[in-house]
């Protein structure tokens, strides 16, 4: 009797384990509930960055314009000039002495064409001598004012306001005509050239058709990593692009008022992209698989599709899709690495917006 008891105890045990194990079974095996979202449609921008060349808006060299030996100085290396203010002094004693020379003549044929004039006047003299002597003093005349400006050339002085660069010679050099004394940088304002792909200059016109200076400003990030605090304006495209490179050279002109910035220097133009209406996701729902972009989506039977998408170009925390998605589309946001297409998962599905804020409050 005490045997058949056993017996049917032991069944029951048996058979409410086997209960039990079956209903932890298919609690497992529910779907997993993860969270998702859909994408974002907003106006965008993105920050463009060229490397650029910055150059003074007049650089021109100083040469001298007469032979002979440099006699003064007036300025120095890294000097700010104004205009008119003299630079340089070259010996001028011959070239003064051949205005001399050219005074002297010039009063001899005054002297001539008078009495020449008063000859001529009591018809001494035919009107023809009276022509010829006039000719003779203007001749004169006109080498006394060429022995003048070459006095001048002497005297070389700044032709704007700028700021002096080095000097290739010093007090006693002897110079030929044409001999580089220094050059002379006008950085009141800088022209900044940079280049640009045929693809993003071409997206370029396309959004500045209309011709509106406030679309066509760029910011300049200086070689320290800090943005200069003036905003520059894109003015000119240059004619033809480089084959070799296949780009085209932008210039943008700066202002620089408070002169912090020269002639060669480098840096990095940024300029803003416009992107209307554009289809954003986090990056953090995508995931790579050689070399290509995809993220999951829920379908409507609840099961997951590895989709294919194609960026566009990225922001902080999130892509701007060109194609592989619609408005609708519900993708995953977590656990990418624990499932797999075809797998049936629950969502908590969270809005757009709500994500977005949430990615820049992580972001700060």
């Amino acid at each position: 009797m005490t045997t058949k008891v056993s017996l049917v105890l032991g069944l029951i045990a048996i058979l409410t384990s086997g209960c039990n194990h079956k209903g932890e079974t298919e609690k497992q095996e529910l779907p997993p509930k993860l969270e998702a979202t859909t994408p974002l449609r907003e106006d965008t921008s993105v920050m463009k960055e060229y490397v650029c060349q910055i150059h003074a808006i007049r650089h021109i060299e100083v040469r001298a314009l007469e032979k002979g030996y440099l006699q003064n100085i007036f300025v120095d290396e890294g000097q700010w000039v104004n205009k008119g203010q003299p630079m340089f002094k070259i010996m001028p004693n011959i070239y003064q002495a051949e205005l001399l020379k050219a005074k002297a003549e010039a009063n001899n044929m005054n002297i001539e064409y008078l009495n020449t004039k008063g000859l001529a006047d009591q018809k001494i003299v035919s009107a023809n001598e009276l022509a010829l002597a006039k000719a003779k003093l203007e001749k004169a005349q006109a080498e006394v004012k060429m022995a003048e400006t070459h006095l001048g050339f002497t005297n070389i002085n700044a032709p704007f306001d700028g700021i002096m660069d080095h000097f290739a010679v010093r007090t006693g050099s002897l110079l030929d005509e044409g001999s580089l004394l220094t050059t002379l940088s006008d950085i009141s304002q800088l022209w900044v050239y940079f280049n640009v792909p045929e693809a993003e200059y071409l997206d370029y016109k396309m959004h500045n058709s209309g011709g509106d200076r406030t679309t066509r400003k760029v910011q300049l990030r200086m070689a320290n990593g800090q943005v200069f605090n003036q905003t520059g304006v894109i003015e000119t495209i240059e004619a033809d692009f480089d084959n070799s490179a296949g780009n085209i050279e932008f210039r943008a002109t700066f202002p620089n008022p408070d002169k912090l910035l020269r002639h060669g220097e480098t840096g990095t133009i940024v300029m803003e992209k416009p992107y209307k209406n554009a289809l954003l996701i986090p990056q953090k729902a995508t995931f790579e698989v050689m070399d290509k972009t995809y993220v999951y989506v829920v379908n409507k039977e609840g099961k997951l599709e590895q989709r294919l998408i194609k960026i566009e170009a990225d922001l902080p925390h999130l892509f701007i899709i060109k194609e592989g998605l619609k408005d609708d589309d519900k993708i995953l946001l977590e656990g990418l690495r624990k499932v797999h297409s075809g797998e049936e998962v629950q969502i908590d599905l969270k809005p757009p917006e709500k994500v977005r804020s949430e990615l820049e409050l992580y972001t700060e």
